[in-house]
Protein backbone atom coordinates (compact mmCIF):
# COMPACT_ATOMS: atom_id res chain seq x y z
CA UNK A 1 0.00 0.00 0.00
CA UNK A 2 1.42 3.35 -0.94
CA UNK A 3 0.29 6.87 -0.22
CA UNK A 4 -1.45 8.66 -3.09
CA UNK A 5 0.75 10.80 -5.28
CA UNK A 6 -0.33 14.43 -5.64
CA UNK A 7 0.84 16.54 -8.57
CA UNK A 8 0.63 20.29 -8.21
CA UNK A 9 1.13 23.25 -10.52
CA UNK A 10 1.85 26.74 -9.18
CA UNK A 11 -1.24 28.87 -9.25
CA UNK A 12 -3.72 26.01 -9.60
CA UNK A 13 -6.56 25.68 -7.04
CA UNK A 14 -5.06 22.41 -5.74
CA UNK A 15 -1.73 23.94 -4.71
CA UNK A 16 -2.82 25.16 -1.28
CA UNK A 17 -4.70 21.93 -0.56
CA UNK A 18 -1.69 19.84 -1.57
CA UNK A 19 0.64 21.86 0.65
CA UNK A 20 -1.75 21.48 3.55
CA UNK A 21 -1.84 17.68 3.10
CA UNK A 22 1.95 17.52 3.03
CA UNK A 23 2.27 19.66 6.15
CA UNK A 24 -0.31 17.56 8.01
CA UNK A 25 1.81 14.54 7.13
CA UNK A 26 5.00 16.23 8.33
CA UNK A 27 3.40 17.08 11.67
CA UNK A 28 1.99 13.59 12.15
CA UNK A 29 5.27 11.90 11.19
CA UNK A 30 7.18 14.13 13.61
CA UNK A 31 4.91 13.40 16.55
CA UNK A 32 4.92 9.68 15.70
CA UNK A 33 8.72 9.62 15.64
CA UNK A 34 9.52 11.99 18.53
CA UNK A 35 6.42 12.22 20.72
CA UNK A 36 5.36 13.13 23.28
CA UNK A 37 6.40 16.54 21.98
CA UNK A 38 5.06 20.10 22.19
CA UNK A 39 3.71 22.23 19.36
CA UNK A 40 6.75 24.50 19.64
CA UNK A 41 9.09 21.54 19.28
CA UNK A 42 7.22 20.31 16.22
CA UNK A 43 7.44 23.77 14.66
CA UNK A 44 11.18 23.87 15.31
CA UNK A 45 11.72 20.41 13.81
CA UNK A 46 9.83 20.96 10.56
CA UNK A 47 10.53 24.66 10.04
CA UNK A 48 6.99 26.06 10.17
CA UNK A 49 5.65 28.83 12.38
CA UNK A 50 4.07 27.93 15.72
CA UNK A 51 0.77 29.37 14.53
CA UNK A 52 0.79 27.22 11.39
CA UNK A 53 1.68 24.10 13.36
CA UNK A 54 -1.00 24.84 15.96
CA UNK A 55 -3.65 24.99 13.23
CA UNK A 56 -2.45 21.71 11.75
CA UNK A 57 -2.32 20.06 15.17
CA UNK A 58 -5.86 21.14 15.96
CA UNK A 59 -7.06 19.57 12.73
CA UNK A 60 -5.26 16.30 13.50
CA UNK A 61 -6.75 16.28 17.01
CA UNK A 62 -10.26 16.77 15.62
CA UNK A 63 -9.62 13.88 13.23
CA UNK A 64 -8.67 11.66 16.17
CA UNK A 65 -5.08 11.17 14.98
CA UNK A 66 -3.33 13.16 17.73
CA UNK A 67 -4.11 13.65 21.40
CA UNK A 68 -2.94 16.06 24.08
CA UNK A 69 -1.38 14.53 27.18
CA UNK A 70 -1.20 17.66 29.35
CA UNK A 71 1.22 20.45 30.12
CA UNK A 72 4.96 19.92 30.07
CA UNK A 73 8.01 22.18 30.45
CA UNK A 74 10.83 20.84 28.25
CA UNK A 75 14.08 20.80 30.21
CA UNK A 76 12.37 22.40 33.20
CA UNK A 77 12.67 25.91 31.78
CA UNK A 78 10.54 28.19 29.62
CA UNK A 79 6.80 28.34 29.25
CA UNK A 80 5.09 24.96 29.55
CA UNK A 81 3.46 23.53 26.42
CA UNK A 82 0.90 20.80 25.88
CA UNK A 83 2.49 17.46 25.08
CA UNK A 84 1.27 15.82 21.88
CA UNK A 85 1.22 12.14 21.07
CA UNK A 86 -0.24 10.00 18.32
CA UNK A 87 -3.61 8.70 19.45
CA UNK A 88 -3.76 5.16 20.78
CA UNK A 89 -7.29 4.94 19.38
CA UNK A 90 -8.58 5.49 15.85
CA UNK A 91 -7.01 4.13 12.66
CA UNK A 92 -5.11 0.85 12.79
CA UNK A 93 -2.99 -0.88 10.19
CA UNK A 94 -3.70 -4.58 9.77
CA UNK A 95 -0.96 -6.94 8.64
CA UNK A 96 -1.32 -10.58 7.66
CA UNK A 97 1.13 -13.31 6.76
CA UNK A 98 0.54 -16.48 4.77
CA UNK A 99 3.34 -18.88 5.64
CA UNK A 100 3.90 -22.42 4.49
CA UNK A 101 3.13 -23.66 8.02
CA UNK A 102 1.17 -20.82 9.62
CA UNK A 103 -1.24 -17.92 9.23
CA UNK A 104 -0.99 -14.72 11.28
CA UNK A 105 -2.78 -11.38 11.56
CA UNK A 106 -2.07 -8.34 13.72
CA UNK A 107 -3.47 -4.86 14.33
CA UNK A 108 -1.02 -1.98 14.80
CA UNK A 109 -1.92 1.49 16.03
CA UNK A 110 -0.41 4.69 14.64
CA UNK A 111 2.25 4.57 17.33
CA UNK A 112 3.57 1.37 15.80
CA UNK A 113 2.42 -0.80 18.68
CA UNK A 114 0.80 -4.18 18.05
CA UNK A 115 -2.49 -4.14 19.95
CA UNK A 116 -4.13 -7.38 18.80
CA UNK A 117 -2.86 -10.56 17.20
CA UNK A 118 -4.05 -14.01 16.16
CA UNK A 119 -2.09 -16.90 14.72
CA UNK A 120 -2.81 -20.41 13.54
CA UNK A 121 -0.29 -23.18 12.94
CA UNK A 122 -1.44 -24.97 9.81
CA UNK A 123 0.25 -26.63 6.85
CA UNK A 124 -0.63 -24.58 3.76
CA UNK A 125 1.52 -26.36 1.20
CA UNK A 126 -0.70 -27.67 -1.60
CA UNK A 127 -3.94 -26.35 -0.11
CA UNK A 128 -6.30 -24.46 -2.38
CA UNK A 129 -5.70 -20.68 -2.14
CA UNK A 130 -9.43 -20.09 -1.62
CA UNK A 131 -9.42 -22.31 1.49
CA UNK A 132 -6.26 -20.75 2.92
CA UNK A 133 -7.51 -17.22 2.37
CA UNK A 134 -10.92 -18.02 3.88
CA UNK A 135 -9.14 -19.12 7.06
CA UNK A 136 -7.02 -15.98 6.94
CA UNK A 137 -10.20 -13.91 6.66
CA UNK A 138 -11.50 -15.59 9.83
CA UNK A 139 -8.34 -14.49 11.66
CA UNK A 140 -8.81 -10.96 10.31
CA UNK A 141 -12.35 -10.91 11.72
CA UNK A 142 -11.12 -12.15 15.10
CA UNK A 143 -8.44 -9.45 15.29
CA UNK A 144 -10.91 -6.81 14.10
CA UNK A 145 -13.29 -7.60 16.96
CA UNK A 146 -10.47 -7.41 19.49
CA UNK A 147 -9.15 -4.17 18.00
CA UNK A 148 -12.57 -2.54 18.03
CA UNK A 149 -12.88 -3.16 21.78
CA UNK A 150 -9.71 -1.04 22.10
CA UNK A 151 -11.16 1.80 20.03
CA UNK A 152 -9.23 0.88 16.89
CA UNK A 153 -10.64 0.68 13.37
CA UNK A 154 -8.89 -1.05 10.46
CA UNK A 155 -8.07 1.29 7.57
CA UNK A 156 -6.18 -1.19 5.42
CA UNK A 157 -4.82 -4.73 5.26
CA UNK A 158 -1.43 -5.73 3.85
CA UNK A 159 -0.71 -9.40 3.21
CA UNK A 160 2.76 -10.94 3.12
CA UNK A 161 3.17 -14.07 1.00
CA UNK A 162 6.20 -16.29 0.25
CA UNK A 163 6.16 -15.80 -3.50
CA UNK A 164 6.46 -13.47 -6.45
CA UNK A 165 3.81 -10.75 -6.42
CA UNK A 166 3.07 -8.81 -9.59
CA UNK A 167 3.90 -5.19 -8.90
CA UNK A 168 0.98 -2.91 -7.99
CA UNK A 169 -1.52 -5.78 -8.03
CA UNK A 170 -2.89 -8.31 -5.59
CA UNK A 171 -1.79 -11.23 -7.75
CA UNK A 172 0.75 -13.85 -6.68
CA UNK A 173 2.39 -14.94 -9.93
CA UNK A 174 3.96 -17.97 -8.26
CA UNK A 175 4.60 -19.26 -4.76
CA UNK A 176 6.37 -22.61 -5.29
CA UNK A 177 6.41 -23.58 -1.61
CA UNK A 178 2.65 -23.08 -1.39
CA UNK A 179 1.88 -24.49 -4.81
CA UNK A 180 0.13 -21.24 -5.87
CA UNK A 181 0.14 -19.98 -9.44
CA UNK A 182 -1.47 -16.76 -10.75
CA UNK A 183 -3.50 -16.37 -7.57
CA UNK A 184 -5.53 -13.16 -7.24
CA UNK A 185 -5.40 -12.70 -3.47
CA UNK A 186 -7.39 -9.47 -3.66
CA UNK A 187 -10.29 -11.31 -5.30
CA UNK A 188 -10.23 -14.29 -2.94
CA UNK A 189 -9.84 -12.46 0.37
CA UNK A 190 -13.14 -10.82 1.39
CA UNK A 191 -12.30 -7.70 3.39
CA UNK A 192 -13.95 -4.29 3.57
CA UNK A 193 -10.76 -2.20 3.66
CA UNK A 194 -8.08 -1.39 1.06
CA UNK A 195 -5.92 -4.45 0.45
CA UNK A 196 -2.31 -4.77 -0.67
CA UNK A 197 -0.13 -7.83 -1.22
CA UNK A 198 3.64 -8.13 -1.30
CA UNK A 199 6.46 -10.61 -0.94
CA UNK A 200 7.28 -11.53 2.67
CA UNK A 201 10.96 -10.60 2.24
CA UNK A 202 9.98 -7.10 1.12
CA UNK A 203 7.84 -6.57 4.20
CA UNK A 204 10.61 -8.04 6.38
CA UNK A 205 13.09 -5.55 4.96
CA UNK A 206 10.68 -2.65 5.51
CA UNK A 207 10.18 -3.71 9.13
CA UNK A 208 13.94 -3.64 9.57
CA UNK A 209 14.16 -0.20 7.96
CA UNK A 210 11.30 1.32 9.93
CA UNK A 211 11.61 -0.38 13.31
CA UNK A 212 15.27 -1.29 13.92
CA UNK A 213 17.45 1.36 15.53
CA UNK A 214 20.40 2.61 13.48
CA UNK A 215 19.40 0.63 10.41
CA UNK A 216 21.34 1.77 7.31
CA UNK A 217 19.45 3.22 4.36
CA UNK A 218 21.08 0.67 2.03
CA UNK A 219 21.12 -3.04 2.80
CA UNK A 220 20.28 -6.49 1.48
CA UNK A 221 17.75 -8.27 3.69
CA UNK A 222 17.71 -12.08 3.55
CA UNK A 223 14.88 -13.94 5.23
CA UNK A 224 14.09 -17.61 5.49
CA UNK A 225 11.35 -19.84 6.69
CA UNK A 226 10.57 -22.82 4.45
CA UNK A 227 11.93 -20.83 1.51
CA UNK A 228 14.52 -18.08 1.22
CA UNK A 229 13.80 -14.58 -0.03
CA UNK A 230 15.70 -11.34 -0.23
CA UNK A 231 14.91 -7.66 -0.58
CA UNK A 232 17.21 -4.79 -1.49
CA UNK A 233 16.73 -1.43 0.20
CA UNK A 234 18.38 1.48 -1.60
CA UNK A 235 18.34 5.00 -0.13
CA UNK A 236 15.46 4.05 2.13
CA UNK A 237 13.25 2.46 -0.54
CA UNK A 238 12.71 -0.99 -1.98
CA UNK A 239 14.24 -1.94 -5.31
CA UNK A 240 11.37 -4.00 -6.71
CA UNK A 241 12.32 -4.67 -10.32
CA UNK A 242 10.20 -4.09 -13.41
CA UNK A 243 7.53 -6.67 -12.51
CA UNK A 244 8.10 -6.64 -8.75
CA UNK A 245 10.06 -9.90 -8.75
CA UNK A 246 13.43 -8.63 -7.51
CA UNK A 247 15.00 -10.54 -4.62
CA UNK A 248 14.38 -14.19 -5.53
CA UNK A 249 17.63 -15.25 -3.86
CA UNK A 250 16.26 -18.65 -2.87
CA UNK A 251 16.13 -19.69 -6.52
CA UNK A 252 19.66 -18.63 -7.40
CA UNK A 253 21.50 -21.87 -8.33
CA UNK A 254 24.48 -22.64 -6.14
CA UNK A 255 25.10 -26.09 -7.66
CA UNK A 256 23.66 -26.24 -11.21
CA UNK A 257 23.51 -30.04 -11.23
CA UNK A 258 21.91 -30.25 -7.79
CA UNK A 259 18.46 -31.56 -6.85
CA UNK A 260 15.28 -30.34 -8.50
CA UNK A 261 13.48 -27.40 -6.91
CA UNK A 262 9.69 -26.77 -6.90
CA UNK A 263 10.40 -23.65 -9.00
CA UNK A 264 11.49 -25.89 -11.88
CA UNK A 265 15.22 -25.25 -11.56
CA UNK A 266 18.01 -27.38 -10.14
CA UNK A 267 20.45 -26.82 -7.32
CA UNK A 268 18.71 -23.69 -6.01
CA UNK A 269 19.85 -22.15 -2.74
CA UNK A 270 16.64 -23.29 -1.01
CA UNK A 271 17.64 -26.90 -1.62
CA UNK A 272 20.67 -26.40 0.64
CA UNK A 273 19.81 -23.55 3.02
CA UNK A 274 16.00 -23.56 3.21
CA UNK A 275 14.41 -24.62 6.48
CA UNK A 276 13.21 -27.97 5.14
CA UNK A 277 16.63 -28.81 3.69
CA UNK A 278 18.44 -28.04 6.94
CA UNK A 279 15.91 -29.98 9.04
CA UNK A 280 16.15 -32.95 6.71
CA UNK A 281 19.96 -32.93 6.83
CA UNK A 282 19.78 -32.71 10.63
CA UNK A 283 17.51 -35.73 10.89
CA UNK A 284 14.62 -33.75 12.40
CA UNK A 285 11.21 -35.03 11.30
CA UNK A 286 7.72 -33.48 11.41
CA UNK A 287 6.68 -31.69 14.57
CA UNK A 288 5.99 -28.29 16.13
CA UNK A 289 8.59 -25.53 16.49
CA UNK A 290 11.30 -27.44 14.69
CA UNK A 291 13.59 -24.43 14.30
CA UNK A 292 13.79 -24.14 18.09
CA UNK A 293 14.69 -27.82 18.25
CA UNK A 294 17.31 -27.24 15.57
CA UNK A 295 18.88 -24.42 17.59
CA UNK A 296 18.81 -26.51 20.77
CA UNK A 297 20.58 -29.40 19.04
CA UNK A 298 23.20 -27.09 17.58
CA UNK A 299 23.76 -25.53 21.01
CA UNK A 300 24.21 -29.01 22.47
CA UNK A 301 26.86 -29.81 19.86
CA UNK A 302 24.90 -32.33 17.77
CA UNK A 303 27.21 -33.22 14.88
CA UNK A 304 24.55 -33.77 12.20
CA UNK A 305 22.84 -30.49 13.04
CA UNK A 306 26.04 -28.48 13.02
CA UNK A 307 27.13 -30.11 9.76
CA UNK A 308 23.77 -29.19 8.20
CA UNK A 309 24.07 -25.60 9.36
CA UNK A 310 27.64 -25.33 8.05
CA UNK A 311 26.42 -26.55 4.68
CA UNK A 312 23.57 -24.05 4.72
CA UNK A 313 25.90 -21.20 5.67
CA UNK A 314 28.31 -22.14 2.88
CA UNK A 315 25.50 -22.24 0.31
CA UNK A 316 24.24 -18.86 1.52
CA UNK A 317 27.74 -17.43 1.16
CA UNK A 318 27.98 -18.67 -2.42
CA UNK A 319 24.60 -17.18 -3.37
CA UNK A 320 25.29 -13.91 -1.57
CA UNK A 321 28.66 -13.51 -3.28
CA UNK A 322 26.97 -12.72 -6.58
CA UNK A 323 24.43 -10.43 -4.96
CA UNK A 324 27.05 -8.47 -3.01
CA UNK A 325 29.33 -8.11 -6.04
CA UNK A 326 26.44 -6.96 -8.22
CA UNK A 327 24.61 -4.68 -5.77
CA UNK A 328 27.30 -3.49 -3.30
CA UNK A 329 24.94 -3.16 -0.30
CA UNK A 330 26.21 -1.46 2.83
CA UNK A 331 25.19 -4.48 4.90
CA UNK A 332 23.58 -7.89 4.61
CA UNK A 333 20.88 -8.48 7.24
CA UNK A 334 19.86 -12.03 8.16
CA UNK A 335 16.21 -12.23 9.18
CA UNK A 336 13.43 -14.77 9.57
CA UNK A 337 14.43 -18.18 10.88
CA UNK A 338 18.01 -17.40 9.88
CA UNK A 339 18.26 -14.89 12.72
CA UNK A 340 17.75 -17.68 15.29
CA UNK A 341 20.45 -19.83 13.69
CA UNK A 342 23.00 -17.08 13.10
CA UNK A 343 25.63 -18.37 15.58
CA UNK A 344 26.16 -21.43 13.36
CA UNK A 345 25.35 -19.96 9.95
CA UNK A 346 27.49 -16.84 10.11
CA UNK A 347 31.00 -18.36 10.36
CA UNK A 348 30.80 -20.45 7.14
CA UNK A 349 28.80 -17.71 5.38
CA UNK A 350 31.38 -15.03 6.18
CA UNK A 351 34.26 -17.35 5.28
CA UNK A 352 32.73 -17.86 1.86
CA UNK A 353 32.23 -14.14 1.32
CA UNK A 354 35.77 -13.35 2.46
CA UNK A 355 37.26 -16.07 0.28
CA UNK A 356 35.40 -14.64 -2.70
CA UNK A 357 36.21 -11.00 -1.74
CA UNK A 358 32.54 -10.05 -1.43
CA UNK A 359 32.33 -8.66 2.10
CA UNK A 360 29.87 -5.73 2.37
CA UNK A 361 31.03 -2.50 4.00
CA UNK A 362 29.23 -3.11 7.32
CA UNK A 363 29.43 -6.89 7.10
CA UNK A 364 26.68 -9.40 7.77
CA UNK A 365 24.44 -8.58 10.73
CA UNK A 366 21.53 -10.33 12.42
CA UNK A 367 18.04 -8.83 12.23
CA UNK A 368 16.77 -7.13 15.37
CA UNK A 369 13.20 -7.83 14.29
CA UNK A 370 13.46 -11.59 13.82
CA UNK A 371 10.79 -13.93 12.43
CA UNK A 372 7.97 -11.40 12.96
CA UNK A 373 9.45 -9.06 10.34
CA UNK A 374 7.03 -9.81 7.46
CA UNK A 375 3.93 -9.49 9.67
CA UNK A 376 5.12 -6.28 11.34
CA UNK A 377 6.30 -4.78 8.07
CA UNK A 378 2.93 -5.50 6.47
CA UNK A 379 0.99 -3.78 9.27
CA UNK A 380 3.37 -0.86 9.40
CA UNK A 381 3.06 -0.29 5.65
CA UNK A 382 -0.61 0.52 6.27
CA UNK A 383 0.28 2.76 9.22
CA UNK A 384 2.86 4.59 7.10
CA UNK A 385 0.24 5.22 4.42
CA UNK A 386 -1.90 7.01 7.03
CA UNK A 387 1.07 9.01 8.31
CA UNK A 388 1.90 9.97 4.72
CA UNK A 389 -1.63 11.19 4.01
CA UNK A 390 -3.68 11.82 7.17
CA UNK A 391 -6.51 13.32 5.11
CA UNK A 392 -7.14 9.89 3.56
CA UNK A 393 -8.69 8.71 6.83
CA UNK A 394 -9.70 11.99 8.48
CA UNK A 395 -13.33 11.74 7.37
CA UNK A 396 -13.58 8.28 8.96
CA UNK A 397 -12.01 9.25 12.27
CA UNK A 398 -13.05 12.84 12.86
CA UNK A 399 -14.77 13.47 16.15
CA UNK A 400 -18.47 14.37 15.92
Amino acid sequence: MTAPMHRHRPGTPDTQQGMRRRNLSRVLHTVAADGPVSRASVAQRIGLTRAAVSTLVDELIRAGLLEELGRQRPGGVGRPGSALAVSERGPAGFGAEVGVDHLAVCAMDLRGEVRARAERRVGNRGRAPRVVLRELADLVKRVTVEAETLGLAPVGLAVAVPGRVVRDTGTVASAPNLGWQDTDVAALLPVDVPLSVDNEANFGALAELWRAAECPADFLHVSAEIGIGAALVVEGGLLRGTRGFAGELGHVPVRPEGPECPCGGRGCLEQYAGEEAVLRASGIGPGPDRVTLLAERAEAGDRDTRRALRGAGTALGIALTGAVHLLDPRAVVLGGALSRLAPWLLPPLERELTRRTARPADGVVVSRIGPDGPLLGAAQSVVRAVLDDPMSVAHDTAAP
